[in-house]
């Protein structure tokens, strides 16, 4: 079932999740299609939070990376940066002709890479973790791009990420 990937441990009784915001810069073609992305986060102090879910759109940012933000007076908390990365990566896929969402999530399971399926723009978020085989992940989606099961690109990757196989 595609629903949002969350740690688990971030959703204990007492813990305070909210939404952070990151503003979004689109393109000339106006992707991302949207002006802003919402992820889950919880707060790790006064103005700071670990995200909780992938991004689709924010790039640089993956699940688990602490933001520091700032609360708007309508209650938004928006990101102003990046305090302490997380050791994974957010890599995103467009599944090519007959290749859904949920086939591409099945296809990393194996990998322990987990993600989201966003079947309003038929997108895939990765979250790649730091301690799965990158290698193997790296040569899955180069394949899967060869072979016209999708198309990928790195949203956020890690100095491991770049020097894996």
């Amino acid at each position: 079932m595609l629903e949002d990937v969350i740690d688990d441990a971030a959703w204990v009784a007492g813990a305070d999740r909210l939404k952070v915001v990151f503003k979004l810069h689109q393109d000339e073609a106006g992707w991302p299609p949207a002006g802003s992305e919402r992820l889950w986060a919880v707060r790790v102090g006064e103005d700071s939070a670990r995200l909780e879910n992938v991004p689709f759109f924010v790039r640089g940012y993956a699940l688990g990376d602490v933001v520091r933000f700032a609360t708007d007076r309508d209650g938004a908390h928006w990101v102003q940066e990046a305090l302490r990365y997380s050791d994974c990566c957010t890599i995103r896929i467009i599944p090519g002709p007959g290749e859904g969402l949920e086939s591409v999530l099945e296809a990393f399971a194996p990998y322990g890479v987990t993600g989201e399926g966003l079947a309003r723009f038929g997108m895939v978020a990765l979250n790649v973790p730091g301690h799965v085989d990158l290698a193997a992940v790296k040569k899955l989606l180069v394949e899967g791009e060869e072979d016209g099961r999708w198309e990928y690109e790195e949203g956020c990757v890690t100095e491991a990420w770049r020097s894996a196989g």
